[in-house]
């Protein structure tokens, strides 16, 4: 019994270390890509799997087309009593509530009591009376969070939150951790425009790609080597539609109501892709130069914004990249 014990190990095939990716579309309303390098491949998919039921897991928990989220029934009871909420939901809306103040509002997830009105696909918008009337909900002091309770409430009728400017960068994050806690130290988990890298590429940094927000999908504008960092980027590229000339996408101006659209894209690198998610749409509503004010003053983050020209401009923290060969 020991010989045949021994003989079956000596034949086993024995794990070969590889790279094992996949790629998902619809979790989030977006395309998932995970690629990590792993010890064997049952392991590499195993943390895949893993990775996927988390992103499944915020989705189901922080969707507004969800009736049955946590974040639905904020929306639903929140402007009449505090609403008990979860951990991690209540960890994030401080954060969101963080991004808003460090941004002087540009940053706000109460831009949903206008951006529900909004349906891209269909090509609808709401009309100037009906932004008019669902305005004076947008503005984030309208969320109070208690610490002591875990709880959240609106202060007025008509407030509606949306973390999808945020959400993609928490999952990202989280999926990486799920990663390092399997003892992954080589991947990329990337929730649409968000991404988010440990280590290298074994000795070669990963290259990541910044689309020309008016020239097709596989066209950049410039690619950066990235070790251990995050990347969002932002364009009125990725949900829109055009009207009598005007674009309207799905970036929402919290003081107007309307599409933001100060510039073409903005991408951020920084340490967390829930930071660079939630610092990416501040330069639609500010302005590129008012933008890249802010972005200067966070020491942990870099930024490159497209101007409405197709100009690009870098943050004090990166030298002129190349142009893309």
């Amino acid at each position: 019994m020991r010989l045949a014990l021994v003989l079956a190990l000596a034949f086993a095939p024995a794990a070969r270390a590889e790279w094992v990716s996949r790629t998902v579309d619809g979790t989030m309303g977006t395309r998932i890509v995970v690629e990590l390098w792993a010890d064997d491949h049952a392991a590499g998919e195993a943390a895949i799997d893993a990775v996927m039921a988390e992103m499944q897991h915020i989705d189901a928990t922080m969707s507004t087309y969800k009736p049955d989220s946590e974040v639905s029934k904020v929306n639903r009871l929140a402007a009449r009593e505090p609403v008990p909420v979860s951990p991690e939901l209540y960890s994030l809306l401080s954060t969101a509530l963080e991004y808003s103040r460090a941004t002087r509002g540009a940053f706000d997830i109460t831009y949903a009591s206008v951006g529900f009105m909004y349906d891209f696909r269909a090509h609808q918008r709401p009309s100037e009376a009906q932004i008019r009337s669902a305005l004076p909900a947008v503005n984030y002091h309208h969320v109070l969070l208690d610490a002591a309770h875990h709880t959240v409430r609106f202060t007025q009728a008509g407030v509606r939150i949306d973390l999808g400017g945020i959400g993609k960068g928490y999952s990202v994050d989280r999926g990486i951790e799920i990663l390092q806690e399997r003892g992954i130290r080589h991947a990329l988990v990337s929730a649409g425009g968000d991404s988010r890298i440990i280590g290298d590429r074994f000795g070669k940094p990963w290259i990541v790609g910044i689309r020309d927000p008016r020239a097709g999908p596989g066209t950049v504008i410039t690619r950066i080597p990235l070790t251990d960092a995050a990347m969002s980027t932002s364009g009125d590229y990725e949900r829109f539609f055009e009207e009598d000339g005007v674009r309207f996408h799905h970036i929402i101006d919290p003081h107007t109501g309307h599409s933001a659209s100060k510039v073409r894209s903005a991408t951020i690198i920084g340490p967390k892709a829930v930071r660079t998610d939630g610092l990416s749409k501040t330069a639609f509503v500010l302005g590129p130069e008012k933008a890249m004010q802010i972005y200067n003053r966070i020491d942990d983050i870099d930024a490159i914004i497209v101007k409405l020209d197709g100009t690009v401009i870098y943050s004090k923290g990166l030298e002129q990249l190349p142009a893309p060969k």
